[in-house]
């Protein structure tokens, strides 16, 4: 397994009203993070806000090239992002103890104080690399900009951070360029 130190390239936030990010995701031109009650997306170039969508969010936030989907306790929200209009709704796989939608390649994890990005094996389950974060910076949600940055929801900061992505093949064994929006905990 390769192991390095996470490069933390920009934060943003803490934001008004949004005391904790609980999932992360990116839509191509806004970062779109979770905080309890609503959805709310942001400028990743000027770190300003855009919009809010009230809407229950309280876990994994995922974007799928037309729509939001947002964990909301024991229920999966899918969600028009223009409009801020829920569209449908389904049971959450977890009932309730969900972190993310979907499981990819790359995984976060907290536990305590610490926090690491993980590139896992998708066949074996195998850790095949490890970022880990600074003592005491916490991840709660991960997504990718499908390029050289992940996003990382940070918890009860509030805060987003965007954290330099290996290049590809830098680590033994990439396979691929996915992005994992899970954790190990759930705040």
């Amino acid at each position: 397994m390769s192991r390095s130190n996470a490069e933390i390239v920009r934060e943003y936030g803490p934001f008004p009203g949004a005391d904790r990010v609980h999932g992360v995701t990116y839509d191509g031109q806004h970062v779109w993070f979770a905080s309890g009650d609503r959805l709310n997306a942001f400028d990743p170039s000027s770190g300003k806000m855009q919009r809010s969508i009230d809407v229950a969010a309280h876990a994994g936030t995922a974007f799928d090239g037309k729509h939001l989907f947002q964990i909301a306790e024991d229920r999966i929200h899918k969600i028009d992002p223009k409009t801020g209009r829920v569209l449908g709704t389904i049971p959450a796989p977890g009932g309730g103890g969900d972190s993310g939608v979907e499981g990819e390649l790359w995984h976060a994890t907290w536990e305590g104080d610490e926090s690491d990005l993980r590139r896992i094996d998708p066949q074996t389950g195998e850790i095949l690399e490890s970022l880990e974060m600074p003592p005491g910076v916490n991840v709660s949600g991960l997504e990718s900009d499908g390029s050289d940055q992940f996003f990382c929801g940070g918890g009860k900061s509030g805060k987003v951070r965007v954290v330099r992505r290996p290049r590809p093949g830098a680590g033994l064994g990439r396979k691929s360029e996915a992005s994992a929006r899970s954790r190990k905990k759930i705040l």
